[in-house]
Parts: structure tokens; C-alpha cells; sequence
């Protein structure tokens, strides 16, 4: 198993003097859960590939066009334990736990930090990066003011390739730049996004 990680700081002029972001990404060994389009693909190649029924391989991925798979685009090869909804709450959940257990107040999941994290976790599967910076958003800074939030200071982690939340949270908490953001104690809100195997964090102090 590979496994990657990158901290970085990034000193934001609208906050206060530093922002946390964070990343992880992982490639798992089979059996896999997603696929990553390449050039040629289509839905009965990836199915026989996979001794998988093709028919069932476009009903799990209704929002693909069969005919006009993207390089690079990610889809599932298979049903996951549970929604993109219910993996999210879940992340909150852990999170509020964690912070619980060191005597810090719980985040609350703001469904507009929901949305953007949601859009942030489609958008790096859909573009094709693993980066703070988006080559449609610009910086989390930046795609929160495009959202309309409103932030003290602000933070970003992300993932990718992780199967549940436990192994994403997991993952954070073993790296000291995720679990300063998760543990931040002046952050009060959270939006956390799943798409695809993407996962992100959102956390900002607001008033």
C-alpha cells in the first residue's frame, strides 16, 4: 500500500496569521471499490476487466455518460456499506469524539460548509488533482468567499482512497497537521464532503 502525505501552511491576509490545510492520499490494493477512467475505457470493458455485470456497473454510476467517459474520472465498481450522507455525519461524528475526549467543545456541520466540502470532493475527483488549490475555486480562502462564508480563520483537510470513515479518521489523527485542524479548539463549525473516495474537511471560527 502507498501512502501520501503533505502538510502545508499557508499564511491567509483575511484571517488570523496562519490556516491549517492538510492532505492524505491512499491507493488501495484490491479488491477495489472505485476506478479511475483511462483513455479507451468503457462501462463493459472496466466490467469484464472486473468480472463484473455491465449493466449494474452504469446503474451504480448514473450521473457517467457511457458514452463520453472522461480520463480520469472515478467510478464505482461496487455498492459501499453506506451513503455519501451517512459517511459524512459519520466524519462529524468521530470528529466531535475526538475533541470530546481532550475536553473541546463539539463542531457543529453546517449544511453550507457541507455543500462546499461536498463541491470540493467532486470537483478534485472530477478535475482529476489532489491539492488545497483548485484549478477551478482557487484556495479554500478563496471558495469559501465564492460560497458566501464568512470566517475568523479557516481550515482545510482532505483525503482520498480511504474506505469508511474510521480508516479516513484514522489517517488524520496519525498525521499532526489533520488532527491540529481537527482539534483546533477556536474552530466551531465543520463541513465535511464525500465523493468518489475524495474526502473533505471544512473547519472555520465564525461568530
Amino acid at each position: 500500500m502507498l501512502k501520501k502525505i503533505i502538510v502545508l501552511l499557508l499564511l491567509s491576509l483575511f484571517v488570523l496569521p496562519f490556516n491549517s490545510m492538510a492532505q492524505i492520499k491512499m491507493f488501495k490494493e484490491p479488491p477495489f471499490d472505485y476506478y479511475k477512467v483511462s483513455k479507451g475505457d468503457t462501462f463493459w470493458f472496466i466490467a469484464k476487466r472486473y468480472g463484473l455485470d455491465y449493466k449494474k456497473l452504469m446503474a451504480l454510476n448514473p450521473t457517467v455518460q457511457p458514452r463520453n467517459m472522461h480520463i480520469g474520472e472515478v467510478i464505482r465498481l461496487r455498492e459501499t456499506a453506506a451513503s455519501p450522507t451517512g459517511f459524512e455525519n459519520q466524519v462529524v461524528q468521530l470528529v466531535n469524539k475526538e475533541r470530546a475526549k481532550r475536553g473541546l467543545s463539539a463542531l457543529s456541520h453546517r449544511a453550507d460548509l457541507r455543500n462546499m466540502a461536498e463541491k470540493k470532493a467532486m470537483d478534485m475527483i472530477n478535475s482529476n488533482y489532489f491539492s488545497h488549490n483548485s484549478p477551478n475555486y482557487g484556495s479554500p480562502f478563496q471558495m469559501m468567499k465564492t460560497f458566501g462564508i464568512s470566517f475568523i480563520s479557516a481550515g482545510e483537510n482532505i483525503a482520498e482512497g480511504q474506505k469508511s470513515p474510521q480508516e479516513v479518521m484514522n489517517s488524520w489523527m496519525n498525521s499532526s497537521g489533520h488532527r491540529a485542524n481537527i482539534l483546533k479548539a477556536e474552530y466551531n463549525y465543520i463541513g465535511v464532503g464525500f465523493y468518489h473516495g475524495a474526502w473533505v474537511q471544512e473547519f472555520i471560527q465564525s461568530r
